[in-house]
């Protein structure tokens, strides 16, 4: 990973490695608005807590993949934007003229060539690693928070908000990275004319071939980017998360 780092440094400079940021943005406002809404709703309005306050883990868990899956349904689009914007820096070294020059660029050819669906290419394998990722975030964020609050001294405070958002992301890194590693080959392999894939003709298909060609292990390529992407990301939204529902009156997650 460091190797890769410094190898996009060197060849295209600091800058490139945040190439791919604003679609990344528009992303996460689309993406975390719609997952957080959706599983309180859910946990709150259409499966309850018990009496006593607690929420069953597979309660939590249906919570998690349904808010997971429906958010990123409706942000595959800048997902699929984002990851063609990061390829290019690999295409110009190569001496390769530049497909997309940014991101209405990159909106607009989509569209011109696979239609509104075009947007929603690599959507199937995008919406499972989304839901697999928010039943490790989601439900661990909210259960272990429950666990602590109710078995231990902690109270509801920064220091206990870090021990959950620590495991939520370690949970979070190990059940998406197989999923993960699906979406990105899937996304990035070559078509036919109509947008079908030449090596891959779906999840299923590109899981089984990873395995056999590759074995088991295959699936966790890229864990440790991953895990430390999604790590300082979920302390990060979770802290900044609970300090502002307790700045603006709201109760916490």
């Amino acid at each position: 990973m460091l190797h890769t780092g410094l190898g996009i440094v060197h060849e295209e400079g600091v800058v490139m490695l945040w190439r791919g940021v604003t679609p990344a943005i528009y992303r996460h406002v689309v993406y975390s608005g719609i997952r957080i809404v959706t599983y309180e709703t859910l946990r709150d309005k259409i499966f309850k807590k018990e009496p006593d306050g607690s929420f069953p883990i597979w309660k939590s868990a249906m919570s998690g993949v349904i808010s997971g899956a429906l958010a990123q349904f409706f942000a595959s689009p800048t997902d699929l934007i984002k990851v063609q914007i990061q390829m290019e820096g690999r295409r110009r070294l190569l001496g390769k003229p530049p497909r997309v020059h940014g991101t209405w660029d990159a909106f607009t050819k989509i569209v011109n060539k696979g239609g509104l669906k075009g947007l929603w290419k690599g959507s199937v394998p995008n919406v499972q690693r989304a839901a697999l990722v928010n039943l490790g975030d989601l439900t661990t964020y909210d259960s272990v928070k429950r666990f602590l609050l109710t078995h231990t001294s902690l109270t509801d405070n920064h220091f206990t908000h870090i021990l959950c958002s620590a495991c939520a992301g370690l949970v979070a890194a190990t059940m998406g990275t197989p999923a993960d590693v699906v979406k990105t080959r899937i996304m990035n392999q070559p078509t036919d004319s109509k947008g079908y894939g030449l090596v891959y003709k779906s999840s299923i298909d590109c899981l089984v071939k990873t395995v056999e060609n590759e074995g088991l292990f295959a699936l966790y390529k890229g864990f440790l980017p991953v895990w430390i992407r999604m790590a300082p990301w979920s302390l990060t939204f979770w802290l900044s998360f609970e300090q502002i529902r307790s700045m603006l009156g709201a109760t916490s997650f």
